[in-house]
C-alpha cells in the first residue's frame, strides 16, 4: 500500500511540474539587448527624454535627429541614407533627383553638415521645367547655379532659425544669400518660397522642401534696375545721388538691402517730368530722397508686418500696411496716400528690390 501511494505521489507531482512549464516561462526576465535599435512603439507620438529620439503622432515614424536615421512605420527597420540618397527616394523630388544628377553635383550634396532646400516637383514645374526631360536638356551651368544656391553649408534646423528676423544665410553660389524668415515652426519662408516639408534628415544633414525654386541674381541692384526700362528716372535718380547711395546699392552685404524703387510715372506724379529734370535738381536732395527708399537688410514681400515702422537707411522710417496679401507703403511725408508695392521681389545679388508706384517722401524738415 505504501509502495503504491509513493508511485502515485512521483507520478502527480510530474504532471503538475509539466502543467506549470508555460506560467514560468512566460514569466522569464529578459536582460535588456544594449544593441537594441527599437523604436517607439508606432502611433504612440512619445518621446524617449534626453535620447534625441522621437516618433510623429500617429505616423509611428521615429528620427534620431541629425543622425539621417529612421525606421520604416510597421517594420521597426532601421534606415539611413545620404541625402542624395534621400532625394531619390522621396516621391515629390524626382526633378529635383534628376538636376543633381545631370549638374554632376551628388558629391556636393552629400558634403557633411549641410541644409537642401529642395523644391519639390511642382516647384520645378512652376519654374517653366515640364518634365524631367526638360531638366536633362539643361545647360550644366544654369542648374549648377541654380542648385547651389538651395544649398548652405551648416546645418539649419527649423528649431534653430530666429523667430520674426530676416536671417541671411550664405550659400554654396558664392556671393550669394538666402533670406530665412519665420513665424512659428509651421511658417518659414525662403526668400519668396515657404517650407512644405521640414526638418527631414540624412546622414551628412537635414533636407527642408519648399514650394518654389529659388532663382538666384544676375546683377547687383544697381545693375537690375538698370534692366527695367519701368525704372529709367530711378538710375538717373541714382546717378545724380553720387557716392553716398550708389556705395550702397553697388556694394556687397551679408545682410543685403532692400530697395523701394518708384516707377517712372511716380517720378512724374512727384514732379520730375523727365530724366533730365532729375539729372537737374540738386544732388543733396536726390539723395537724401533715395536713402529714404532703401532698408539695410532683405524684405521679401511676404515678412512684412501689417502697421510696421520700419526705418530707411536716411534716417527716417516708413509705415508698412499688409492687407489680403497686399503691401503698402507710406512715407511720413505722404500723409495718409500710400504707395502700392506693384512688382515685388525682384531679386539682386545683394538685395531686394519692390517695385512701388508712389514717390516716398520724408517728413518735412
Amino acid at each position: 500500500m505504501n509502495r503504491f501511494f509513493y508511485s502515485y505521489f512521483r507520478w502527480s507531482t510530474f504532471v503538475l511540474l509539466v502543467a506549470a512549464a508555460p506560467f514560468f516561462s512566460s514569466c522569464k526576465m529578459d536582460t535588456p539587448d544594449p544593441t537594441d535599435t527599437s523604436t517607439t512603439p508606432p502611433g504612440s507620438g512619445t518621446t524617449t527624454p534626453g535620447s534625441g529620439t522621437s516618433t510623429t503622432p500617429g505616423s509611428g515614424t521615429s528620427t534620431t535627429p541629425g543622425s539621417g536615421t529612421s525606421t520604416t512605420p510597421g517594420t521597426g527597420t532601421l534606415v539611413v541614407v545620404n541625402s542624395v540618397e534621400f532625394i531619390g527616394k522621396k516621391s515629390n523630388l524626382n526633378f529635383l533627383e534628376a538636376a543633381i544628377a545631370r549638374a554632376g553635383l551628388a558629391s556636393e550634396f552629400n558634403n557633411s553638415l549641410i541644409t537642401i532646400f529642395a523644391p519639390s516637383d511642382d516647384a520645378f514645374k512652376a519654374a517653366g521645367f515640364a518634365s524631367e526631360a526638360a531638366i536633362a536638356a539643361a545647360p550644366v551651368a544654369d542648374l549648377q547655379r541654380v542648385l547651389r544656391y538651395h544649398l548652405v553649408g551648416s546645418r539649419i534646423d527649423q528649431s534653430s532659425i530666429p523667430t520674426a528676423v530676416n536671417t541671411e544665410y550664405q550659400t554654396a553660389l558664392a556671393d550669394n544669400q538666402v533670406s530665412v524668415f519665420k513665424t512659428s515652426l509651421t511658417n518659414i519662408s525662403v526668400n519668396q518660397a515657404k517650407i512644405a516639408e521640414g526638418d527631414l534628415p540624412t546622414t551628412n544633414g537635414v533636407v527642408h522642401v519648399i514650394n518654389q525654386v529659388l532663382m538666384p541674381a544676375t546683377a547687383n541692384l544697381s545693375g537690375a534696375v538698370k534692366a527695367n526700362n519701368n525704372l529709367s528716372f530711378m538710375t538717373a535718380a541714382i546717378e545724380r545721388a553720387g557716392a553716398s547711395v550708389q556705395d550702397i546699392i553697388n556694394q556687397s552685404s551679408k545682410n543685403g538691402y532692400t530697395l523701394f524703387a518708384p516707377t517712372n510715372d511716380a517720378f512724374k506724379a512727384a514732379g520730375y517730368a523727365s530724366e533730365a529734370a532729375i539729372k537737374a535738381a540738386d544732388s543733396k536732395k536726390i539723395a537724401d530722397l533715395l536713402l529714404y527708399h532703401i532698408l539695410k537688410y532683405r524684405a521679401y514681400a511676404q515678412t512684412f508686418q501689417d502697421g510696421a515702422d520700419i526705418v530707411t537707411a536716411q534716417g527716417g522710417s516708413v509705415r508698412i500696411n499688409v492687407n489680403g496679401g497686399k503691401v503698402t507703403v507710406t512715407g511720413k511725408g505722404n500723409g495718409s496716400t500710400a504707395a502700392n508695392v506693384v512688382q515685388t521681389d525682384q531679386i539682386a545679388s545683394n538685395g531686394i528690390i519692390q517695385v512701388i508706384d508712389r514717390v516716398l517722401l520724408p517728413a518735412a524738415p
